[in-house]
């Protein structure tokens, strides 16, 4: 086949990589499949005794998308195991295929040993089985050749695995001892791949006919929208502004989500007609009370704030002191007000903010898409949680609950939200920017906002 003989330039890229982790894809029809079992192949011939391991997350794909094709593509070349389900080479090679259906499956490979693993369709693993496979992925003693482990993934945007394929590998937000230098990714779209172009142009034409969110996530590779995305109304490229002073006569409030295992706190302010402006964040972990109000009283500086909205559990009293939480924060100087406690209703009213509404610009003429709801680009926090939110699979009216990381910022936005009246009028400036606010540019490029307040939270 032509493909086989002919890569096409990604493909070739994924092929060269030697990166310590190397994704591949981001799009339906990249060639994901082909490029996995072509670079498998090619280790297996160059490296006497390497030892690879091939995961899908079903049995079912595993044999469709490659037990099938390896016997066809490996006839004469290398022995089928059908029983360890394995393909053995001349030289010692190995390429071991398996599944992980259930969570713990994983847990069969722990103890062992591969120089390679490959994680097809990565997003659908979740981000403990691929941490348990991280510790499989060590040199196996039986290369015979000096060669560094290493993982390669294929994905597309959805799935449980959404979340930290997209940190690792789109946000590139690295925690602990992870290095930036160790990981690669390879956006492969449909119109690279010239066989599929060429022989399969309807599937190219139902990917461009899909629904708008579905047809940006399978076609076009946008990360902020996959199947199963709660709040699919934000968009990053209008909801996300960059910073400008807020005016003095603006209403300023703060709405936070507390916990030892993270302090999520925003402020927010609202223009004259309602609209809201999300422009600083703390999200932290670790503080107790004590220093909780210690760091909001530090980002709040001389911010005049009409309230502070917190969660209902915070009144709860505690067996041991009598006290509840909301009682050591008024020792210590922070007052609260009781955010609606809906979860369903709460999260209604972020949909509400968030929801484009096509207007005529005043000065222009011209439409023009605006929110109720925007947030300043240091919030770097509730802008890399909220579009990750999944509905949950027993009350798609909710949002999921796991993985609980990314819940904390999300949740504080919606005590504001549903403690909050939406305005009766729309803006109509599009997009608010400094000029918008003051009729003049910037005299220069740096920021509005004090720059103490840039990088807030992102090591959270």
């Amino acid at each position: 086949m032509e493909q086989t003989i002919k890569p096409y330039p990604r493909q070739i890229e994924f092929f060269k990589s030697t990166k310590r982790y190397i994704a591949f894809g981001g799009a339906r029809g990249g060639g994901k499949s082909f490029a996995a079992r072509t670079k498998m192949k090619l280790l297996a011939l160059r490296y006497a005794g390497i030892q690879i391991l091939l995961l899908r997350r079903t049995l079912k794909e595993l044999r469709g998308n490659h037990i099938l094709p390896f016997m066809s593509e490996l006839k004469g070349i290398a022995e089928f195991k059908s029983t360890e389900k394995e393909f053995v080479f001349p030289n010692g090679s190995r390429i071991t295929l398996g599944y992980c259906q259930a969570e713990t499956d994983v847990l069969q490979f722990q103890g062992q040993a591969y120089d390679v693993i490959f994680l097809e369709e990565a997003t659908q693993f979740t981000e403990f089985q691929f941490q348990s496979l991280t510790e499989s992925n060590r040199s196996s003693g039986m290369c015979k050749d000096k060669f560094s482990p290493r993982m390669y993934f294929t994905c597309n945007p959805g799935g449980v695995g959404h979340i930290w394929v997209k940190r690792l590998f789109v946000d590139k937000d690295y925690k602990n001892s992870e290095r930036p230098e160790d990981y690669d990714f390879i956006r492969s779209y449909v119109y690279d791949n010239k066989f599929l172009m060429e022989n399969s142009p309807e599937y190219v034409r139902t990917l461009e006919n899909l629904p708008e969110n579905r047809r940006k996530a399978m076609l076009e590779g946008d990360w902020d929208i996959f199947d199963g995305q709660y709040f699919s109304e934000f968009n990053r490229d209008i909801h996300v502004i960059d910073p400008f002073n807020i005016p003095t006569h603006w209403k300023r409030y703060i709405s936070l989500d507390y916990g030892l295992d993270m302090l999520a706190a925003h402020w927010i302010a609202e223009d004259t007609r309602g609209t809201a402006y999300v422009y600083k964040e703390v999200h932290e972990s670790d503080l107790i009370i004590r220093d909780a109000c210690n760091r909001i009283k530090e980002v709040t500086g001389n911010d005049h704030i009409q309230m502070t909205y917190a969660p209902v559990d915070l009144w709860n009293r505690r067996q041991d002191t009598g006290k509840s939480a909301t009682d050591i924060f008024l020792e210590n100087g922070i007052s609260f007000v009781k955010a609606t406690n809906s979860r369903i209703n709460g999260w209604y009213a972020v949909k509400d903010r968030l929801k484009l509404t096509e207007v005529k610009h005043e000065q222009t003429g011209e439409p023009t898409k605006v929110s109720n709801l925007y947030i300043f680009k240091n919030c770097t926090n509730i802008i890399r949680c909220l579009p990750q939110l999944q509905h949950d699979e027993k009350n798609p009216n909710d949002v999921a609950t796991e993985p609980h990381e990314i819940t904390h910022a999300p949740d504080s936005l919606r005590y504001y939200c549903a403690s909050r009246t939406l305005p009766s009028t729309l803006p109509t400036k599009g997009k608010p920017t400094y000029e918008n606010f003051y009729g003049k540019k910037k005299e220069d490029n740096s920021s509005i906002v004090d720059n103490s307040f840039i990088n807030m939270g992102v090591n959270g």
